[in-house]
């Protein structure tokens, strides 16, 4: 398995794309606008340039991971040759659900499809297909070509021939993908994102400020991040809609996003992304933030 497909240029389809890339892999790299390529191309150039200038990577290593890399706007004739697509567009099921239906229709019927969903339902996206046995979900962790870890998740009908070839597959990119099976949120953000909720409603409650939740996690928990400025890193409508993945998934109101988190996002205030979430970010700061993990 050489060639792979990415679909969605965006923070993690280009992170994933640049993995692949850097580890000998041919990427197709597809999105439906040429600025969004152009965008996602210009951000890992960026990232290797910060790897070459901390010598963990060669010159030569950045030339050769970016000629592994060709763009696309036309799914047809980006995934023409693939083993694998890994979809990363937005979280939003409808969209998930027609990106694979196209895609089981494009694609070769012995091709791999994996998502990078951080809590949408693999069974459900296969059940779109007709090949639930080769859907699974790889679930990377931001900033791709730092982080360790890839959440491998099981379909109900994903094949165990499929879910050790993803496996195997990860190692090979230098991570270490963990198998789980396919329930609301996987384990990080069944785990992860019930926190970040209740530190909001610990803020809406009054019981302490943004800076004292934050300091109080990472000092006391030894956490790198604080949970509020981790969820405006994250993007606030990103959390809110994993929890309502959550909440619908489980029927219980513990999962239930906190009310000060529902009408941020519907004020627009998404986090670094509209430069306003619980702390205020200037124009650039993300890419402050991803550059850090880079050092």
């Amino acid at each position: 398995m050489k060639n792979v497909a990415v679909i969605g240029a965006g923070t993690m389809g280009n992170g994933i794309a640049h993995t692949f890339a850097q580890f000998g892999y041919k990427v197709s790299l597809i999105d439906i606008a040429q600025s969004s390529l152009d965008k996602g191309v210009a951000t890992i150039t960026k990232n290797l340039d910060r790897m070459v200038a901390k010598e963990k990577i060669s010159e030569q290593d950045k030339t050769s991971t970016l000629a592994n890399i060709t763009t696309f706007t036309d799914t047809k004739a980006g995934v023409a040759g693939v083993d694998l697509v890994v979809e990363a567009a937005t979280e939003n099921i409808d969209l998930k659900l027609k990106i694979f239906k196209n895609l089981d229709e494009v694609t070769a019927d012995n091709v791999i499809l994996a998502t990078n969903t951080s809590s949408i339902s693999i069974t459900e996206i296969a059940a779109v297909t007709n090949r639930p046995d080769k859907v699974i979900g790889m679930h990377f962790m931001n900033p791709v070509p730092i982080m360790k870890l890839v959440e491998i998740i099981r379909g109900y009908s994903t094949s165990d021939e499929v879910t050790n070839l993803i496996m195997e597959t990860s190692k090979k990119l230098n991570k270490v993908p963990v198998e789980v099976n396919d329930y609301p949120g996987f384990v990080a953000n069944r785990i992860l994102m019930p926190m970040i909720n209740e530190a909001i409603i610990t803020l809406h409650e009054g019981v302490a400020g943004v800076a004292e939740i934050d300091t109080v996690m990472k000092l006391g928990m030894a956490h790198p991040m604080g949970p509020l400025q981790l969820a405006d890193f994250i993007g606030l409508d990103v959390c809110l809609a994993i929890m309502n993945v959550l909440h619908d998934g489980f029927g219980n109101p513990k999962y239930a996003p906190c009310p000060l988190l529902v009408n941020m996002v519907m004020a627009g205030k998404k986090g670094v992304k509209s430069g306003e979430g619980f702390y205020s970010w200037g124009h650039g700061t993300k890419d402050l933030i991803v550059a850090d993990n880079f050092q």
